[in-house]
């Protein structure tokens, strides 16, 4: 089951000053997000809490230390309870994490039925969907468009535009809208971002990754129409539960492991990989999201993007030296380690972070199994050619291992194995894992100002249209393809 009462918190003070040791991690009140001081861009659709850090117990483990855990009396955080500063999704070529990324600025230009852009990205000026947002819809071929869909409920927002539950008019399908400001892109120089999302969206199906339905454009904005997955972000049930398990942490690392592989086997990286980007379905799959930095690849290439969440970042992106799809196994690694702890093994500002990333050996709380040691050591390998999931049985390798020795690949691919936890969902419609800051929030959409490329053109994302075909007509294609 789920760690998940705070009546079993138990805090010890020990010898020494500021020394802390609990068995369980679990936040109290939830604290509100920080906001970076520096030029971040935020791929994540709907942004959670933060959780509390507390010390635990840890065993401090060298590269060539054995799996099993070593009692460990050194004084390892100084303060009780410090309040984890999480970081956004960014993108860039510079190697310094901290660095502001310079992008050539867009000349937006005002039209009719929008206003002119507001450099506060918090200011909620609203504008409803107009008319001619409506009657402007691009479309290559036939599809659907905006005026298809009626808007229920604001879910989410990134730096981009807004997300919205959505209803397909005419049925009962309930749908996640997407929607991304043309303007926004082209000022940020991340249409080649914005494009590749889409397309690699239509090449995926899987069971632990959400489906692309729709694309379709207007004047002034994209739309992505997904599934609508109502069970909450993993981060969000993190935070209210603490920590999971290993039994179910089991559970959910194997559907991560199983959706990653299959992009890998695509050519695909996913590249920010994080318990924000993982939502839960009303029978507590894991379902993985937004694609926003997803890249696909040829093997024996490496890409030189710094690009990811700090925290999830691997030490071969830090330092420069070109990623691979090694570097999603290395997120794989910090996911299970903060779903098993409560919090990702480094932390701290960003110079610390990105030094601890680089130098600092893993320390592993000894109340986790010998198992759990040996793949959190093999999956946070810091030279990525020896990462467990990098060799000649590339995930095999990975599904392999003794801590996955209950799982039964073939039958989770199936979905027939269930999680332990199921979230509190009460219908297709249900909004209640949604923080409320959003949920509560008007259905309005920002004004945006006309799109205009350094050409001078505006703005049309050509060949974005998109119809996911029938089941029927998915079973045509080449399995190669799949």
């Amino acid at each position: 089951m789920v760690s998940s009462q705070t009546s079993s918190l138990t805090v010890k003070p020990a010898q020494g000053p500021k020394l802390f040791t609990t068995r369980i991690l679990l936040p109290m009140d939830p604290p509100r997000a920080v906001s970076s001081e520096n030029d971040e861009f935020d791929f994540s659709d709907v942004f959670g809490s933060s959780p509390v850090q507390t010390s635990a117990e840890l065993c401090d483990f060298g590269p060539d230390s054995p799996a099993a855990p070593v009692e460990s009396n050194e004084e390892v955080y100084n303060d009780p309870a410090v309040i984890i500063k999480r970081s956004h999704s960014l993108v860039g070529p510079s190697s310094l994490v901290s660095c502001s990324l310079g992008l050539s600025k867009l000349t937006l230009n005002k039209a009719d039925g929008s206003s002119e852009l507001t450099t506060d990205e918090n200011e909620m000026n609203v504008e409803q969907f107009s008319d001619e947002e409506i009657g402007n819809a691009v479309t290559e071929d036939e599809g659907v468009g905006l005026d298809d869909f009626e808007i229920l409920k604001l879910v989410g927002q990134g730096a981009f535009g807004k997300v919205f539950q959505v209803r397909k008019k005419g049925t009962s399908e309930i749908y996640a809208m997407k929607v991304m400001r043309k303007d926004k892109i082209l000022e940020k120089n991340h249409s080649e971002y914005m494009k590749a999302e889409r397309d690699i969206l239509t090449k995926i199906d899987h069971p632990f990754v959400v489906q692309l339905r729709y694309s379709f454009q207007t004047k002034y904005r994209l739309y992505l129409v997904l599934d609508f997955i109502n069970g909450g972000h993993l981060f969000f049930q993190l935070y209210k539960q603490g920590l999971f398990r290993e039994e179910l942490a089991r559970i959910y690392t194997a559907e991560i492991i199983s959706a990653v592989a299959h992009l890998h086997d695509n050519g695909i990286m996913h590249r920010d990989l994080k318990p924000e980007n993982i939502l839960l379905d009303p029978e507590g799959h894991a379902m993985l999201t937004d694609f926003g930095l997803a890249k696909e690849f040829c093997e024996n290439t490496r890409s030189n993007s710094m690009c990811g969440t700090l925290e999830y970042m691997a030490p071969e992106i830090i330092l420069s030296q070109g990623h691979d799809k090694a570097a999603d196994w290395w997120s794989v690694g910090i996911l299970l380690f903060e779903m098993l702890t409560g919090k990702p093994p480094f932390v701290g500002n960003r110079e610390k972070v990105q030094q601890k990333i680089v130098k600092e050996k893993l320390k592993l709380p000894s109340f986790l199994t010998s198992e759990a040691h040996s793949l959190l050591k093999g999956l946070l390998h810091k030279e990525a050619g020896k990462r467990l999931g990098t060799g000649p049985g590339g995930s095999d390798e990975i599904k392999k291992h003794k801590w996955f020795k209950p799982i039964n690949w073939r039958k989770l691919d199936a979905r027939e194995i269930q999680p332990s936890f199921r979230p509190d969902v009460a219908g297709l419609t249900c909004i209640a894992n949604f923080d409320v800051c959003w949920t509560n929030t008007s259905v309005l959409d920002s004004p945006a100002a006309t799109p205009v490329t350094a050409g001078g053109g505006q703005g049309n994302f050509a060949g974005f249209t998109y119809v996911r075909p029938a089941p029927f007509l998915q079973d045509l294609k080449p399995s190669s393809s799949r």
